[in-house]
């Protein structure tokens, strides 16, 4: 009995104690792995149907057999055309806002009210009007992403607007500094770490409706290749694609993460992440 209760008390400080960054990286490996394992072996034991499931082995030989061709090539270049011109327009548009919003109060009174209301609003509601407004092309998809990215710079530069020591600001008002100098070294270095989490949670955001739009809408890229394999049985070869835009999104994350660090590299929290 003692040594049950040993046993399982060693079960539970190993599952509760923190791990170094080596411990945490070998966790994601191996999560990675067993995540692989199943799904090569469920479909070939029975568990799931491999007329809807297919084997790892035929996702990735049919993967493979795509990367040859010129389609798959030009389908991710549409998918991150898309992507970039969408998000571009997003951070513009929600820099700009949001300083305005959250700088000027009586510009934040005035608009909390129309913000509240529309930002739980999703944005393919709007695929409709897309559609009404542009077709099938770009243009639909690209309405979509800038109405739910946008949200997500706007919120986080109008919190960092709001967040400027006002002690900051009077004392630069009161020496007669330039605006110049006052945006420069008050206002942006308390907006930027705002801005830089909201351009990543845009930039996931971003290419997300990117392909739900290739996919519903059928506008170019890898989202309409997705339906048209769906559509020709090449259930394999949809499975392929689907792991394409996983990466690309895993992709995107790491290159966001990366930037953050190099753009906030004398900020606390990174510091800090950087010596877990």
């Amino acid at each position: 009995m003692s040594n049950n209760v040993a046993t399982r008390r060693s079960w539970l400080w190993f599952l509760w104690t923190p791990l170094n960054a080596v411990q945490r990286a070998w966790a994601g490996v191996a999560g990675v792995v067993v995540f692989l394992v199943c799904l090569q072996v469920l479909p070939l034991t029975g568990a799931v149907d491999p007329k809807h499931t297919p084997p790892l082995s035929e996702v990735i030989s049919a993967l493979v057999s795509r990367l040859a061709t010129p389609q798959f090539w030009e389908a991710l270049l549409n998918t991150l055309t898309t992507w970039g011109i969408g998000l571009g327009i997003s951070v513009a548009i929600g820099v700009v806002a949001g300083l305005l919003i959250g700088g000027i109060p009586v510009v934040r009174e005035f608009t909390a009210s129309t913000i509240e209301f529309l930002r739980p609003i999703p944005s393919v509601a709007f695929i409709p009007l897309a559609v009404l407004l542009y077709g099938t092309g770009r243009d639909a998809t690209l309405l979509l992403i800038i109405y739910a990215a946008v949200w997500q710079m706007l919120i986080q530069v109008s919190y960092g607007a709001q967040d400027v020591d006002p002690v900051a600001r009077d004392t630069a008002r009161s020496y007669r500094f330039p605006k110049g100098f006052t945006l420069i070294n008050v206002v942006v270095p308390t907006v930027l770490p705002y801005a830089v989490t909201g351009f990543r949670l845009s930039a996931s955001v971003a290419l997300i409706l990117a392909i739900t739009g290739e996919l519903i809408i059928g506008t170019p890229g890898l989202g309409k290749l997705i339906v048209i394999a769906q559509e020709s049985g090449a259930v394999a070869s949809m499975y392929a694609l689907v792991l394409v835009t996983g990466f690309l999104g895993l992709a995107v994350n790491v290159i966001v993460r990366m930037m953050e660090r190099r753009v906030l590299h004398w900020h606390a929290s990174v510091r800090r992440e950087g010596m877990k």
